[in-house]
């Protein structure tokens, strides 16, 4: 019979040098999956991002603090319990300007890679 589960107990941590905690449980990094990416996240108190417009639809779901995202020209903060989704092709910004750490669920279809998120500064 075939095993038609997969249980993740070991993601793969990505390194950063800004303080966030990014744990990448279905992926490119951690199966080869190319069509869906969710990431357990930490984003510290006063940290941000540099803009970027993706090449995939990103879902946030807030599960502790709060988090501002700059979706072109408009600024929303979403709350714990609270969720948006980013389609595609979207210029936006990511960022914890609060004193709290936000933590979150994030989940991008196609899968995250760093070549499809299109950072300004890289």
């Amino acid at each position: 019979m075939t095993k038609k589960f997969t249980i993740q107990r070991t993601p793969f941590t990505v390194p950063t040098d800004d303080g966030k905690v990014i744990k990448e449980h279905f992926g490119e990094a951690t199966n080869q999956n190319s069509d869906l990416s969710i990431a357990h996240m930490i984003a510290p108190p006063h940290w941000s991002e540099p803009f970027q417009t993706p090449d995939f639809d990103e879902y946030t779901f807030i599960i502790k603090g709060k988090k501002q995202f700059t979706i072109e020209e408009e600024v929303v903060i979403l709350n714990a319990g609270e969720s948006i989704k980013i389609e595609k092709g979207t210029k936006i910004q990511y960022a914890n300007p609060f004193d709290a750490p936000c933590e979150y669920i994030s989940i991008c279809r196609p899968a995250f890679t760093i070549d499809s998120v299109h950072r300004e500064d890289e």
